[in-house]
């Protein structure tokens, strides 16, 4: 439990991380670009990953590659949704994205779509469309502005996710997939950022440091709550996704004051319904007679 609860602690506080980079000056690309140095390093000596077996990993070289975009990608994508958005939707939208890969377990993996699935799919989808819901009025950032940046993150997660159970699928080990990745999401971002005349900072690279630690230790900390609570593996995943919403709406609401309209509270709510649905369904309608 305490892999658990620390996990979402990291998770909940990189997004505290995000929403404050533009206050200290932290340029977040620059610090997406150092964050997958100490993510590579921290890989290299805690989870050890095999090189000598590293011919394993060419038959799923495409993973590694759409990984290796798509990880900085999201990140950048992340700040922006918590900085116009707000760390209670774009925390919510990025635990949202969890539906995707449970939809891709349907049409892609064969599993078979159980009646607890199917009202948990349709709640999740009525959740997100309330979590993104913002009458701005005459503010310069609209819905539309920050509908698109919400759904890039639910959408880039989602996706990644999916790419990680194909990876798990392919049979090689999850360390050394890790790392390809971080490897190749960390040449990208700096190639990007190389190609454009950028000024490093020292808050940027600091910021990067931070942010790494931050990163890998809510990975290896989940990895850990799955390992430890092996048998319970519904109970992380659901324990994760329902801590991240109401300890980022928590901090959101009382740390940065962001105001969350009754939509958006019915949101949340409903979004941790739609999980309850998915991983409990067994035991709610045990209780319901059903």
């Amino acid at each position: 439990m305490l892999y658990l609860i620390a996990s979402i602690f990291c998770s909940v506080a990189v997004s505290v991380l995000l929403k404050l980079a533009r206050s200290r000056k932290i340029d977040i690309a620059q610090a997406v670009a150092v964050n997958y140095i100490v993510a590579v390093v921290l890989c290299m000596q805690l989870l050890k990953p095999d090189l000598s077996a590293w011919k394993a990993y060419l038959p799923t070289w495409w993973l590694f590659a759409a990984l290796g975009v798509l990880l900085p990608s999201v990140f950048v994508v992340m700040g922006k949704a918590v900085e116009q958005a707000g760390i209670v939707r774009a925390d919510a939208a990025q635990r949202l994205s969890l539906f995707l890969p449970v939809l891709a377990s349907f049409t892609l993996f064969g599993e078979q779509l159980s009646t607890g699935r199917l009202i948990g799919l349709a709640l999740a989808f009525t959740a997100l469309f309330c979590l993104l819901w913002k009458p701005d009025g005459g503010k310069k950032q609209g819905f539309a502005a920050n509908a698109g940046w919400l759904l890039g993150v639910w959408a880039g997660y989602g996706v990644i996710d999916i790419l990680f159970k194909q990876v798990a699928k392919s049979g090689t080990a999850f360390a050394g997939n890790l790392l390809v990745a971080f490897c190749l999401a960390g040449v990208l971002m700096f190639g990007w950022l190389f190609s454009r005349p950028a000024k490093w900072s020292a808050a940027g690279i600091l910021g990067g440091m931070v942010l790494g630690c931050l990163n890998f230790a809510n990975i290896f900390t989940y990895v850990r709550a799955h390992q430890v609570m092996g048998s319970n593996p519904t109970l992380v995943f659901a324990g994760m996704n329902i801590g991240v919403i109401v300890l980022g709406t928590l901090v959101g609401a009382l740390a940065f004051k962001e105001k969350i309209s009754a939509v958006n509270a019915a949101g949340i709510v409903v979004a941790v319904c739609a999980i309850g649905c998915l991983f409990y369904w067994n035991i709610l309608a045990g209780w319901l007679g059903m």
